[in-house]
């Protein structure tokens, strides 16, 4: 079955985060923080859409994280609520993400299916990862089996293998095994990043030598330089840069139409 990564056909996805206060369930939740953060995503889902972006992805923001899968169901039925209401205001053609923080999979695969969102962000869909929060591992069989069980093969598992959040010593075989690994346990992109240029396009040139696999750079582009980083990346999730540099802060439409008109640009070129 086929999800948002797969028949790009050249284009480019740019994907802005939509980043939420602290949620229902986790130690920093304030009353009003589901009301508030609902109004926010639904207002940064509608200015990313008027500009260009092809979709959003909502992110929870809860600075205390789990380490395993599971977390509890008030953070669940949180974001799902948000979610459905961002759907209902963009329609059905704007891509919606939607990820529980750190790497609760099954749990964001719930949200998606009930909410009507077309993908979700996996910190460690294979392997393990080193966090603040303790050891990151993975868990394929159990994600694969839960897709399996609510019929979610529709949505797209974006896997992050080197980047912010899934971390280790670069090793260029070790990135084309975590690649194909990866879209063997159901992955359907691959997602990597480095500050460093040159790194960054080696990381992503290794996930394509591994096989016909779509490549999501997980940060690191702004307006200046989107082109020259996107040149051989599928697409690229986009967070502070959206927001003015200022993290967490609102979509800015002026932003996000100047960094798509240039990714348009190189799509044509």
């Amino acid at each position: 079955m086929s999800t948002c990564f797969d028949n790009l056909n050249n284009k480019k996805l740019i994907i802005g985060l939509v980043h939420l206060l602290p949620m229902l369930g986790t130690p920093l939740y304030e009353n009003g923080n589901l009301e508030k953060m609902t109004t926010k995503a639904i207002e940064d889902c509608l200015t990313l859409k008027k500009n260009g972006a092809d979709g959003g992805l909502i992110q929870t923001v809860d600075v205390y994280y789990p380490s395993t899968d599971d977390t509890d169901y008030a953070r669940v039925a949180g974001l799902a609520a948000i979610v459905a209401r961002c759907r209902d205001a963009v329609g059905a053609s704007f891509l919606l993400g939607a990820q529980i923080m750190w790497n609760c999979i099954t749990p964001s695969l719930a949200v998606c299916k009930a909410a009507g969102a077309d993908f979700t962000r996996c910190t460690a869909l294979a392997g393990d990862t080193d966090s603040m929060y303790g050891k990151i591992v993975a868990q394929p069989l159990k994600v694969a089996e839960y897709r399996r069980k609510i019929e979610a093969n529709e949505i797209g598992l974006l896997a992050e293998i080197s980047g912010y959040h899934h971390k280790g010593k670069y090793d260029s075989e070790n990135i084309k095994n975590m690649a194909a690994t990866s879209m063997r346990l159901g992955a359907n992109a691959i997602e990597v990043y480095d500050q460093n240029l040159d790194q960054n396009e080696r990381l992503v040139l290794d996930v394509k030598s591994a096989g016909n696999i779509p490549v999501i750079l997980g940060g690191g582009t702004d307006v200046s330089n989107c082109k020259e980083r996107l040149r051989f990346a599928d697409g690229a999730l986009v967070g502070s840069a959206f927001e003015g540099g200022h993290w967490g802060g609102p979509v800015i439409g002026k932003i996000v139409a100047e960094y798509v008109k240039k990714v348009r640009e190189l799509e044509n070129e």
